[in-house]
C-alpha cells in the first residue's frame, strides 16, 4: 500500500465514524504517557472509540462528512489531536474522562490549562536566594518562623500562556502540580452544535442548589398568584381560608365560624364604653350588666385563647401544606 492509499484509506475510515457515531470530541493527547493512554483506553472500551492520525487528515475528514456544523470542530484541534466516537451523554462523557485525570507537575514550555495560582502561606525553605526567584515572579514574600512565607497568593501564568522552565521549577519546588494527565477533551460535536469544555465542565452541586432555589420560587410565585397547580393548590386554599376569616373578623361581617367571637368583642366594647361613666348616670339596666363584668372577662379571655389556638392551627396547616408542595417537588 502506498503512503498516499494509506492516507485516503484512513480518512476515509474517519469520515464513516462521523457520520455512524451521533458523538463526536475532539481530544488532545499532548503530553500522555502512552502507558496511561492504554489504561484509558482500557477503562474507555465499552464507551468510546478514540482514534488519532495527523490533525491534516482529520480536518480532511470533517469536511467530507455530511454532518451540519461538523466542521466547526477543526478549530478545537489541540496539541496532539484524536477524535472520541460515542453514543454517550457529553456531559457524562467529560465527567468520566475529569474523574480519572490526575495532577503532574509542570514542564518548561507546555501551555497552562488554567490559572496558575501560587497560594499564600508558608513554605520549606530558609531564608535566602529563594526570595529573589519569588520576587521575579512578583511574589510578596517575608520570614515566619525562620522560614520563608508568601504574604499574598497570586497567578504565575495565566490559561493558554507557555510555562517557562524558570517558573516550571519554581512550581516543582514548591510542590504545586499545575498539570493534568488523561485524556483531554476540548469539546464535542453533538445535532449540529459544538459543546466547549467550558460549557460541559459543570459544577453538579451548585447546578441541583440552583434548580431547587428555582423551584421554591416558582412555587411562591404560584402561591402569592392564586396560580393553581397540584404542588400549590392546598398552600392557595389555606392561605385563602385564613385571609376570608381574618378579613370577615376585621370587617366585623357575621359568619357561623366567628359570630360568637364578634358578639363577646361588641360585648366588651359597650362595656369599655359604658365603665366610665359615674355609676348614678347609669339605669338599672347598664348597672347589672356591669356587675356582670367578670363573666364578660372570662369570655373575653376565652375568646382570646381561641383565636390564637386557630392562628396555631392556620400556621399549622399552612406549614403542612408548604412541606407537601415541597415533597411533591423534590420528593
Amino acid at each position: 500500500m502506498t503512503y498516499s492509499t494509506h492516507k485516503t484509506k484512513t480518512v476515509d475510515e474517519f469520515t464513516e465514524l462521523i457520520q455512524n457515531y451521533p458523538i463526536i470530541g475532539a481530544v488532545d493527547m499532548d503530553n500522555l504517557p502512552a502507558k496511561q493512554l492504554q489504561e484509558m483506553r482500557e477503562k474507555l472500551r465499552d464507551i468510546c472509540y478514540i482514534r488519532m492520525t495527523k490533525r491534516r487528515l482529520i480536518n480532511v475528514a470533517l469536511n467530507q462528512a455530511q454532518k451540519e456544523n461538523i466542521q466547526g470542530l477543526s478549530e478545537h484541534l489541540k496539541g496532539m489531536p484524536a477524535l472520541l466516537f460515542t453514543k454517550e451523554n457529553p456531559f457524562t462523557l467529560f465527567k468520566i474522562l475529569k474523574q480519572n485525570k490526575s495532577p503532574a507537575p509542570a514542564k518548561g514550555g507546555q501551555i497552562a490549562p488554567k490559572d496558575i495560582v501560587v497560594p499564600s502561606g508558608a513554605t520549606p525553605f530558609a531564608p535566602g536566594p529563594i526570595i529573589g526567584e519569588l520576587g521575579k515572579f512578583g511574589l510578596k514574600t517575608g520570614v515566619e518562623g525562620g522560614k520563608v512565607a508568601i504574604k499574598q497568593e497570586k497567578i504565575v501564568c495565566k490559561e493558554g500562556e507557555v510555562i517557562s522552565p524558570a517558573l516550571a521549577g519554581l512550581l516543582t519546588r514548591l510542590n504545586i502540580r499545575p498539570m493534568e494527565v488523561g485524556l483531554a477533551l476540548t469539546a464535542v460535536y453533538e445535532n449540529g452544535e459544538i459543546l466547549t469544555k467550558h460549557v460541559l465542565d459543570i459544577d453538579e452541586e451548585a447546578y441541583i442548589s440552583e434548580l431547587q432555589a428555582a423551584a421554591v420560587g416558582a412555587l411562591n410565585l404560584s402561591v402569592h398568584a392564586a396560580i393553581p397547580t397540584t404542588d400549590t393548590i392546598q398552600l392557595i386554599l389555606t392561605t385563602a381560608a385564613r385571609n376570608a376569616r381574618n378579613l370577615a373578623r376585621e370587617s366585623a361581617y357575621i359568619t357561623a365560624d366567628n359570630s360568637e367571637e364578634l358578639l363577646s368583642t361588641a360585648q366588651l366594647h359597650v362595656y369599655a364604653l359604658i365603665s366610665h361613666l359615674p355609676d348614678e348616670a347609669l339605669s338599672q339596666e347598664l348597672i347589672a350588666f356591669k356587675n356582670a363584668a367578670p363573666s364578660t372577662q372570662a369570655t373575653s379571655e376565652q375568646t382570646t385563647s381561641s383565636q390564637e389556638e386557630e392562628k396555631k392551627d392556620d400556621d399549622a396547616d399552612e406549614e403542612g401544606a408548604a412541606a407537601a408542595g415541597m415533597g411533591a417537588l423534590f420528593g
